[in-house]
């Protein structure tokens, strides 16, 4: 019992002096069970038939005399979380049920294994019944040590709190925290369905290189890494929008990709250097329709996996206790503003004119990005009126853009594979979706005149050569697939980990990635 006590006092971010004790008990004792067994002492002859959830859910409502009658003969094998004198509880990957060991079967326990400790994995097979408090159990028949565990769990009532620790250590913190269980059920149900959805609409499933000679399809600073066969270096993806788009040109009108970018910038809730996009493309096809697609497939993933339009979000003190409730609609149509009118939304005391003619007005447009304190950069007369206004935009209304809005009409001069406007060359037919103040999404009506994407490119080059990291280069491939001819196409990029944030209420990033990046330890 004292042993047992102090197990629970455990913190898996520590090994202190008793850790180590309990270590070195639950080492001997596997020592004993290889010797005893005359053998590695994990065997791997138990084949589980149920998991508890089933278990709990088809049986959960009987009676004692109902089980009685029906004689249920249940299998199952998980990890041990709880020992009650004779009762254990086991959790599997679906939940977690009780275990009955009779006197006779605790004596032969503690005679073979030295007893069974928290964290050990074990297989039971036996009859279904019911305790005196109304709760199912399985009585151990039979059962068997499957996996001797050797270092103690976190204590059972605190868990495991140290956010660091949680991440470094996932495993443990997937044993431990439920919720941290069921976010990561959420995560795959999200890829799940965004799969399903887009293949029931014709769209077809490609894999596109991760390993780039010319990184592109985003503004962002890549990885660099060195091919020792050929000699040349090598990038790993930021976006795999020019080679799903070269697809296009080649006659597959409508492809989508669930891919693993890698951009190498900073860290924060919302960035990670390792991360998950989808990309989809359809030909004939404008941003406007992107747009109803994009409503139609957050509506559709909202309902099918939280079981309502309606996402909440939680705002929290530092004690963790809920301060405000947010509810974000997505089964309301969806608010679209154009960039500049979003401006003069949040800023009405700015001259709308200046705005509606930016090339005109472009000092008093540099004026109000200093008023609101947008950082210009070292090289002066390197960024148009249209930055200017990006930058204007992100610095004042972004964080503001809280129900479901698609932003549209960015300027080209950001928007480096964006199709112009018909009506007004200075914006491109592109959107970015936001909520909850972030930015989920972005899509556009694509570029498809090679001699305008060219001169773009061109464009990224001199911002390169000026010290932007960031900037794209010059795809001479691409420019070519181009010159083949790409179909009317429209094409976006949904950010699945910050949509996997927003429907398990996350605040970080790194909850909803399994193994986030983080400094090595010392």
């Amino acid at each position: 019992m004292n042993n047992q006590n102090s197990e629970n006092q455990t913190n898996a971010a520590e090994i202190s002096a008793e850790d180590n004790k309990l270590i070195a008990e639950r080492r001997a004792k596997l020592a004993n069970i290889r010797q005893q067994c005359d053998a590695n002492g994990h065997p791997n002859q138990f084949k589980p038939k149920h998991l508890t959830a089933d278990l709990q859910k088809k049986y959960g409502g009987k009676s004692k005399e109902e089980l009685l009658e029906m004689n249920i003969t249940a299998s199952i094998a998980g990890r041990v979380m709880a020992k009650r004198g004779p009762f254990f509880v086991v959790q599997d990957v679906a939940g977690r049920i009780q275990t009955y060991a009779s006197k006779e079967a605790q004596n032969d326990i503690k005679t073979r294994w030295s007893g069974i400790d928290i964290g050990d994995i074990i297989g039971v097979k036996g009859q279904l019944k019911l305790s005196g408090k109304g709760d199912l159990f399985v009585s151990m028949d039979e059962y068997s040590l499957l996996t001797k565990s050797l270092r103690p769990l976190p204590e059972k009532h605190a868990g495991l709190k140290d956010q660091e620790i949680k991440y470094r250590q996932r495993y443990v913190d997937l044993i431990i925290n439920e919720e941290t269980r069921e976010n990561f059920r959420i995560r795959s149900r999200v890829v799940e369905g965004i799969r399903r959805f887009l293949v029931e609409r014709n769209f077809m499933e490609v894999e596109t290189p991760m390993l780039q000679v010319i990184p592109g399809g985003a503004v962002a600073r890549p990885f660099i890494t060195h091919h020792n066969a050929m000699d040349i270096d090598m990038y790993l993806r930021i976006a795999p929008e020019l080679y799903l788009k070269r697809l296009v040109v080649g006659g597959f009108d409508r492809v989508f990709e669930i891919n693993r970018n890698f951009r190498n910038e900073g860290l924060s809730t919302r960035h990670n250097p390792e991360f998950t996009m989808l990309e989809f493309y359809q030909a004939y096809a404008d941003y406007h329709d992107l747009m109803d697609l994009t409503e139609e497939m957050l509506r559709t993933l909202a309902e099918d996996i939280l079981g309502s339009a309606k996402v909440i979000n939680t705002i929290k003190n530092e004690q963790g206790e809920v301060v405000e409730e947010i509810v974000y609609d997505f089964g309301q149509p969806f608010a679209r503003l154009s960039m500049v009118d979003a401006i003069l939304k949040f800023n009405p005391e700015f001259d709308a004119n200046v705005f509606h003619n930016p090339e005109e007005n472009f000092a008093q447009i540099r004026q109000y990005a200093k008023q609101v304190h947008v950082k210009e950069p070292e090289v002066d007369g390197i960024w148009g009126p249209g930055k200017y206004i990006c930058e204007i935009f992100e610095q004042t209304a972004e964080e503001k853009l809280i129900q479901p809005t698609f932003i549209t009409e960015y300027p080209w001069e950001v928007s480096p594979l964006s199709r112009r406007n018909d009506e007004n060359a200075f914006i491109t037919d592109r959107f970015e979706f936001f909520v909850g103040g972030r930015e989920l999404a972005n899509g556009f009506s694509e570029l498809n005149d090679a001699e305008d994407q060219a001169a773009r490119f061109r464009k990224q080059v001199e911002e390169k050569d000026a010290g932007d990291d960031e900037a794209m280069h010059f795809d001479d491939d691409y420019i070519n697939a181009l010159e083949y001819g790409l179909p009317p196409t429209a094409g976006e990029g949904i950010g699945i980990d910050r949509l996997v944030m927003l429907f398990t209420d996350s605040p970080t990033i790194k909850d909803v990635i399994l193994f986030p990046h983080m400094k090595p330890q010392a």
